[in-house]
């Protein structure tokens, strides 16, 4: 295994805060458990906080990435939550977060699991030389892989919160995930790969968000003038499509969603110390499959439940609920030092 670690580069007026980027090389004969292998494939991280700390992996969904923060770049995916003096606090945390694989100029489509996902981390923090994360926190995608993690490798993690992620993929979700990579699949097959993304992302985000939000945003907005023009829902969601063109590629987008579906613990596997937060307008993951892996957990701190408008999308949305249960998990680290944690 060969890899390549840049510099680090300080962030912060205080010299003890930097910013480290990874780039780890994967072997070429690394399989998944597909038995299919990544040639040349790179699992890119970023280490961000204190030079000494606890260490806490942060994860989100299949658009998010090891950029959980702010940089020179713009905003990170969960800005908000990540930073010094935040829920995640950077001050005190030293926070590692990584790109999901496959890449995404990937020329075939491959069948890559969540313990597949929790496989490549253990090869990650072994490159770094950490034997154990003192927390996982993972959201959406992220939280499952952080119980396959809590699953697969139980004497290297001290405790997990997950956040609208379960033990499992429910019916329903597979369902419109399906329809998502068939339009992905046609994509390819017919050369418009972007618009398919495009249009995948709109269906995705009919799923992410709630029934009530989309009410109280364009119930009351004024119809189309003509047939086959755009109601107001629909000029929404044409917008984030467009946004979304370049941010992902067909393949990578199918490999990932079928990861989801893919995706089952054992949660009376989970060991560690267990934060269970959920939303009840969640309609790809439903609270009451958070409640199973909340009941069957043998080391459940916490239950956290919340309604919201913003359905599968909380974790990104709702700052007090989702800090407050970060804050309640988080606690025993900023209350000990980090050796003190991991034994």
């Amino acid at each position: 295994m060969t890899a390549v670690t840049t510099a680090p580069s300080l962030t912060s007026s205080a010299s003890s805060l930097a910013t480290r980027e990874i780039v780890l090389s994967l072997p070429d004969d690394l399989r998944l458990a597909s038995g299919e292998r990544l040639p040349h494939a790179t699992l890119r991280a970023r280490l961000v906080g204190p030079r000494q700390g606890p260490l806490v992996v942060v994860a989100g969904g299949v658009s998010a990435g090891r950029r959980v923060c702010d940089d020179a770049e713009g905003p990170g995916w969960w800005s908000w939550a990540v930073r010094a003096g935040g829920p995640l606090d950077t001050a005190r945390l030293r926070v590692l977060a990584f790109d999901w694989l496959p890449e995404p100029d990937i020329d075939r489509v491959v069948t890559i699991t969540t313990h597949d996902q929790a496989r490549l981390l253990a090869l990650l923090l072994d490159h770094l030389r950490e034997p154990v994360i003192e927390a996982f926190v993972g959201a959406s995608y992220g939280g499952c892989v952080g119980l396959a993690f809590a699953e697969s490798f139980p004497a290297r993690i001290g405790r997990l919160t997950v956040i609208s992620a379960a033990h499992r993929a429910h019916p329903m979700a597979t369902a419109w995930r399906g329809v998502q990579r068939r339009l992905l699949a046609l994509g390819l097959e017919r050369g418009f790969e972007t618009e398919a993304v495009a249009l995948s992302r709109e269906l995705a985000m009919t799923t992410y968000r709630s029934p009530e939000e989309f009410d109280q945003r364009f119930g009351e907005a004024r119809s189309a003038v003509a047939a086959g023009e755009d109601f107001a829902v629909c000029a929404y969601l044409r917008a984030r499509g467009e946004a979304y063109r370049g941010h992902t590629s067909a393949r990578r987008w199918i490999a990932l969603s079928d990861s989801l579906d893919r995706h089952h613990v054992e949660p009376a596997r989970i060991a560690c110390p267990l934060t269970v937060a959920a939303v009840e307008s969640d309609r790809l993951v439903p609270i009451e499959d958070s409640r199973v892996l909340a009941a069957a957990a043998p080391r459940l701190e916490r239950l956290v439940e919340a309604t919201s408008l913003f359905g599968h999308d909380a974790f990104l949305k709702e700052r007090a609920f989702v800090g407050d249960a970060l804050l309640s998990a988080l606690s025993p680290l900023y209350a000990c030092p980090s050796q003190e944690i991991a034994a």
